[in-house]
């Protein structure tokens, strides 16, 4: 999160935008140096939150267009409000995916950083294992990734359970038949990936529809992009309801995906417009992670399994980017389940 200085220098610009680091050392009336403004300002930048215009003494200071996206939101803050009390954007934005986020990097420079030196970590491990060693270590992530990504959607297997289904296809007593299905689906969909690692690459709405269909068959969830209005549970926010409004808005999806350059870009923008979309009846967050993992290793990237997120926090952050597109949150989760992959798997 910020620190107070941080927040009393994005409120003076907010106030008196196009300023300098002088006149803002002036404004903000706090007891430190010119030296720790100069600082804060450049972290600001390096976080996409401000941006400046202008040369030497002529340098001024705004505001960034990133803003909204990136600054950093106190999750358990936010939800102290109640549904119906939360200001927030109710209806899908326009804007949001061929304007904002097209414009917008998602990661701050040190991010990015940290981000590589887990994927180095990730390409010298595995350059050391055998080809047995690395599919061994790719089953036990498949089967943490079936697990987590079911269990988020009210699955209520265990791991050992997951495990033993995945492995043995022995149901668990007590579990419904609807849970090993979904199970075994998701299982399905992470082998086809891991076979054709390049299969969606140029991105594409059919492509993505074919995997939503691995992960929905013989669940009684229709097919192909949705006709129909949908909710979602614990926010105001109302997604499109028109078929070709949601084809468009995924097309959209996958040229903005397709022309970013960068991969961990790519991963985490699948992870939240797929689900912001909401293009299918069902199953649209489960599409969502599969299909970023398979961008992930298509490049050579170590995929997540999601295995130790809390299912409460990763839904939470999902509703913050629907109320408010914003990201800071959900990036958290995504860093720090890279991180988990990496030191965990291979």
């Amino acid at each position: 999160m910020l620190d107070k200085l941080a927040v009393k220098t994005i409120e003076f610009l907010k106030v008196n935008p196009e300023s300098s680091s002088k006149e803002i050392f002036d404004g903000i009336s706090m007891p430190v140096s010119y030296a720790t403004i100069k600082r804060t300002l450049s972290r600001l930048e390096d976080e996409n939150l401000i941006s400046k215009t202008g040369q030497g003494k002529s340098t001024k200071y705004i505001i960034s267009p990133s803003y909204k996206v990136l600054f950093p939101i106190e999750i358990e803050k936010y939800f102290q409000a109640e549904i119906d009390e939360r200001k927030i954007i109710d209806s899908f934005n326009l804007n949001l995916i061929h304007q904002t986020l097209k414009e917008v990097k998602l990661f701050s420079r040190i991010e990015l950083e940290q981000l590589n030196v887990f994927h180095e970590k990730f390409k010298s491990n595995v350059s050391k294992l055998s080809k047995l060693e690395y599919n061994k270590e790719l089953e036990r992530l498949a089967i943490d990734l079936s697990w987590k990504s079911s269990q988020i959607e009210g699955n209520t297997y265990s791991l050992l359970e997951t495990e033993r289904l995945l492995k043995e296809k022995e149901t668990a007593s007590g579990k419904t038949k609807e849970e090993a299905i979904m199970l075994l689906n998701h299982k399905d969909a992470i082998d086809f990936i891991i076979e054709k690692p390049d299969y969606l690459i140029p991105l594409s709405v059919a492509k993505i529809e074919d995997i939503h269909s691995l992960l929905i068959k013989e669940l009684g969830v229709e097919k192909n992009l949705r006709r129909t209005r949908v909710g979602i549970s614990g926010t105001n926010y109302r997604p499109l309801d028109n078929e070709f409004q949601i084809s468009e808005a995924l097309s959209e999806m996958c040229n903005l995906v397709n022309n970013k350059e960068n991969v961990f870009e790519k991963a985490i923008l699948l992870l939240l417009l797929i689900s912001y979309i909401q293009p299918f009846v069902d199953g649209n967050k489960r599409t969502a992670r599969i299909v970023s993992n398979a961008i992930l290793m298509n490049y050579g990237y170590c995929p997540l399994s999601f295995r130790t997120v809390d299912s409460i926090k990763y839904k939470k952050a999902m509703l913050i980017f629907y109320e408010q597109n914003n990201v800071s949150v959900f990036k958290e989760i995504f860093i720090d389940q890279f991180e988990f992959a990496v030191n965990t798997y291979f």
